[in-house]
């Protein structure tokens, strides 16, 4: 009798669900911690916003653009920044960006003139451009596509993340300082404190961060060897999947890059709309006190936070990708008309808002689990990179979009009314990606 025994699956698998365990614990939180001040560094300009205005006698075009202006510098440096990345390392080069833009979000203190408020807000960008795509492409190198869906909307939900906790800490902020301690006015300070933690954090990706799994010392040898085992099949099947070729010629002559550059661009719209601007709609609903502002923004961020964690589990479970982005985007088109067709309505609006928020940002987290699928280890740094530039472009048309129209109609209705179509577009567009693409 043959007494030799095959080994079974069982046993790799569970050191394999241990190693993503241990992966998972040991870079999300850490790295949601520097993504939750990325946001904050971004989008804190909505709050200083309600103070700075009057100070420094600016319009809500001026702000507008001063807002999407960002957005130039960081379409103009994504791609290269990622390049830099790819070449050099995570770690290293994620280290200089926070250090570089935290600095200079801190300096927008100095802001005093609509001039010195575009030069240092383009500069941000430039130096912030390849955090976000970076991010994207560095879990690539340690999950699989059918684990990327719930660790990017765990990554992702720094987002509603900073607004439930940067909505009261900003407006405590702007009300606690605002007597001028130290000759500086509250929107100053506010700029200063969220500014400085992104430099000590910078500091300590260095330190914190490894480039990838062979680096890894706190994974076991069977730990790394099974990761790198999963991935290799990972990148086997996305490069039989893969319409791209290897060569950044080939990225940007590839259509479906192209598409979901658009698609991006769509959900972006959705976003930064909310981020900019939702202190300024609550403000309009009579709510005067910037901490009861800030207490109130919460709601929306707190639902939106709650739902990309089920939709990002929900789409690994079933290993759907396409409606996990669609139907979200039809939830923010339907959030965006309620607010703007309700817009006496406190009650319906802060639902409206809910809503909206909650359908773009869960669409913003799964819409990266369609390029990540079918984009090969080589097309990926340049092609993500180039996806979120596209996308970015949102940031500066969005925010300029809602001023313009804010100073022209001394309301926000209609511009919410073109931001909810732009979200029903994208919503039609994603069902266009061949679904045996990217359904992993």
């Amino acid at each position: 009798m043959n007494t030799t025994t095959t080994a079974t699956p069982w046993p790799a698998a569970s050191v394999l669900d241990g190693a993503y365990r241990k992966a998972s614990w040991h870079l999300i939180p850490f790295i949601f911690v520097c993504y939750f001040f990325n946001y904050l560094d971004r989008v804190n300009v909505g709050f200083a916003k309600l103070e700075m205005l009057d100070a420094l006698q600016l319009s809500n075009t001026v702000y507008g653009l001063g807002a999407g202006i960002f957005f130039i510098g960081y379409v103009l440096s994504g791609v290269p920044s990622n390049l830099i990345l790819h070449k050099i390392g995570a770690r290293r080069w994620i280290a200089v960006m926070m250090v570089a833009w935290g600095s200079l979000s801190a300096c927008m203190l100095f802001v005093h003139n609509p001039v010195s408020f575009y030069v240092l807000r383009f500069f941000t960008g430039v130096a912030e451009a390849g955090f976000f795509p970076g991010m994207v492409l560095y879990f690539t190198h340690w999950f699989p596509a059918q684990k990327r869906g719930q660790v990017m909307a765990l990554f992702m939900s720094a987002i509603p993340i900073s607004g439930l906790v940067g909505g009261p800490l900003s407006g405590w902020m702007l009300q606690h300082f605002s007597a001028g301690q130290a000759g500086m006015a509250g929107w100053q300070w506010l700029f200063l404190l969220q500014g400085l933690p992104t430099v000590l954090l910078g500091v300590g990706v260095y330190f914190y961060l490894n480039d990838g799994i062979s680096q890894a010392k706190w994974l076991s040898t069977e730990e790394k060897a099974a990761m790198q085992a999963a991935l290799a099949s990972d990148e086997k099947q996305r490069q039989a999947n893969s319409t791209v070729g290897q060569s950044f010629a080939d990225v940007v002559r590839n259509g479906n890059v192209w598409m979901l550059g658009v698609l991006y661009f769509c959900i972006q719209m959705g976003v930064y709309a909310i981020n900019f601007w939702l202190p300024s709609i609550i403000k309009s609903l009579g709510f005067q006190s910037s901490v009861a502002v800030g207490w109130l923004s919460t709601i929306p961020y707190l639902c939106a936070a709650i739902f990309m964690v089920w939709a990002g589990r929900s789409a690994d479970r079933r290993r759907e990708r396409r409606w996990h982005v669609s139907l979200p985007m039809l939830m923010g088109f339907t959030g965006l008309m309620m607010a703007a067709n309700f817009s006496s309505n406190v009650v319906v609006v802060m639902v409206g808002l809910s809503m909206a928020t909650m359908g773009a940002l869960a669409a913003l987290a799964m819409f990266w689990s369609l390029p990540s699928a079918f984009l090969g280890s080589a097309a990926a740094a340049a092609g993500l990179a180039l996806i979120n530039s596209l996308g970015q472009i949102a940031g500066f048309v969005s925010p300029f979009l809602v001023g313009w129209i804010k100073d022209a109609t001394q309301s926000t209705d209609t511009a919410l009314y073109i931001l909810s179509s732009v979200l029903l577009l994208g919503a039609i567009l994603v069902l266009r990606v061949p679904a045996k693409l990217v359904n992993r």
